[in-house]
């Protein structure tokens, strides 16, 4: 397996049309993500000062969308860190598998909206952030 670096992750524009009606942004098996999705879950209520994630997986990667106001995805590869801003529901954060991610600085009402490449599987997570360094360091 490839050895994955925050350059791995990144913003991508997804499908938007505009109308006199609204927009419409859409997300269409394996084309932006490069994966077809087989779980889709929200993250929503968030409580002021709290933060969602806090782990890497070993296999399954992300595509993580604002759907509502804004929150910040921290990430981390071992070895450099980045933080990415999500403000848009017609973008969206493609985030490889091998990547430490906490969403972080949720806005009031924030809704995180992520497509997986795989079900939930517990044995895919690592949960402790040293754990996760031990782990980079032997791909």
């Amino acid at each position: 397996m490839k050895k994955t670096t925050i350059d791995d992750c990144r913003i991508v524009e997804l499908g938007r049309h505009h109308g006199a009606k609204g927009n419409l942004t859409e997300v269409e098996n394996g084309r932006i993500a490069g994966f077809d999705t087989e779980r889709v879950f929200f993250i929503y209520d968030i409580p002021g000062g709290a933060s969602r994630g806090g782990h890497a997986h070993k296999t399954l990667r992300e595509l993580i969308v604002a759907a509502s106001g804004s929150f910040d995805v921290y990430v981390h590869d071992g070895t450099r860190e980045r933080t990415f801003h999500l403000n848009r529901p017609s973008q969206a954060l493609l985030l490889s598998a091998g990547v430490w991610e906490e969403l972080r600085d949720f806005s009031s009402g924030a809704v995180a909206l992520v497509l997986a490449s795989k079900h939930y599987d517990g044995e895919d997570y690592i949960r402790d952030f040293e754990q996760f360094l031990d782990y980079k360091k032997d791909k």
